[in-house]
């Protein structure tokens, strides 16, 4: 018998590697290897988010209304390796445009699939969500120390090659045994009850409220993740620490997943949400206020706040709330909206922001950070969530 939490914790942290790698340094990838400029590569990036908003909100629901979730997985590594293979051929902004958006297209449904398991085998097998996150962070981890090792000894150019081989090992490991209910072939529905999924769950104002704050909080990481890697680049960071700066982060949010079941367990998702929009407010106004290296290593101390507790809010309010078929589409509308959307949008405004002063990205972030705390003042008490 496959033990869930094991396959769940494996496949989290090989999943994330690849995460680790593309998130932070993919902006960077592009204008040191690619000769682009930073606005030209938040163009490239935003659209590429603009085109996973897409994919997670529509391809993803519908595969996983056709298809078991193991074989969601499958595919989809696979394509995202041969995709990956053609920026090897790719030199100059239209075709690395297109390439990113067909590869923005296919990589990030991994993400959903990844979480609905987990949230189904949270129901089935009673696992421990945070227990197997920490893998993931765990799997962050590693690929920003291994990029950040292998750029200061082979310049910018190994991210790609460091890219293909977490492609290939993922979709390894997905080829391997699996939980037998990720397996399962799902029940053919029509096309109306496919449509009744998403209307349930915009009617619930509950819902509604709470996916709002995670497009808001999770959108408020747009400069961070495209803009990170370029800003420490400015203020002198060597290769080789950087990937140690921006790892302080992920650190405290392993720390933050292996012990959240225990903390968080009888918080109420609202109160969990004013924690990471306080946190992150806090941080991206720091980051504005004071340019320098020490500030900056010290609002990563923030990052299980503004990330961690919102993410982990999200995910205990859908697996408590809704049901075995509404979890797919829950997970489908935050990985378009709160972790793709938003965070496309305001890309392209940190971009153009960055250019003004690189401060400012950061100052904007908080702009959508603030809202969210405003928002759970206002409606905490009425909806009780």
């Amino acid at each position: 018998m496959i033990n869930s939490q094991k396959w769940l914790s494996i496949n989290f942290f090989a999943f994330f590697f690849t995460w680790g790698v593309f998130l932070p340094y993919w902006t960077g990838w592009l204008t040191t290897e690619k000769g682009l400029s930073v606005f030209q590569a938040s163009i490239i990036m935003g659209s590429g988010m603009l085109a996973r908003a897409f994919s997670t909100f529509v391809l993803f629901p519908a595969a996983t209304k056709l298809f078991a979730i193991r074989k969601v997985l499958i595919w989809t590594a696979l394509l995202a390796f041969l995709i990956m293979a053609l920026y090897i051929i790719a030199d100059s902004f239209i075709p690395l445009l297109a390439i990113t958006i067909v590869f923005s297209i296919v990589y990030p449904v991994l993400l959903p699939a990844m979480e609905s398991s987990a949230s189904v085998l949270m129901k089935s097998d009673r696992i421990h969500y945070g227990k197997s996150r920490s893998f993931g962070s765990a799997g962050f981890t590693f690929g920003l120390l291994l990029i950040g090792a292998a750029t200061a000894i082979w310049s910018e150019k190994a991210i790609l090659w460091i890219m293909l081989v977490g492609l290939a090992l993922m979709w390894y490991l997905y080829t391997r045994p699996s939980p037998a209910i990720l397996m399962i072939q799902p029940e053919q529905t029509k096309k109306s009850q496919k449509k009744s999924d998403l209307k349930r769950l915009l009617s619930s104002k509950p819902f509604v409220i709470v996916l709002i704050l995670a497009i808001l909080l999770q959108g408020a990481h747009a400069s961070y993740y495209n803009f990170g890697y370029i800003y420490l680049q400015d203020l002198g960071v060597n290769s080789l620490y950087i990937g140690f700066i921006l790892n302080v982060a992920i650190m405290l949010e392993i720390l933050f997943f292996a012990r959240a079941d225990l903390l968080f367990s009888k918080t109420k998702v609202s109160t969990m949400f004013l924690i990471a929009g306080t946190g992150s407010t806090l941080r991206w106004i720091l980051i504005f206020l004071f340019p320098t290296i020490w500030i900056f290593v010290l609002t990563q101390l923030l990052h299980a706040v503004s990330f961690g507790v919102a993410h982990y809010a999200f995910i205990q309010f859908i697996s408590k709330r809704l049901s075995h078929n509404e979890i797919p589409a829950a997970q489908g509308m935050y990985a378009a909206f709160a972790m793709s959307l938003s965070t496309a949008v305001l890309t392209f405004a940190g971009g153009y922001l960055y250019e003004i002063s690189p401060g400012l990205a950061f100052l904007g972030m908080s702009l959508f950070s603030f809202p969210a705390i405003v928002l759970v003042l206002l409606t905490r008490k009425k909806f009780s969530y």
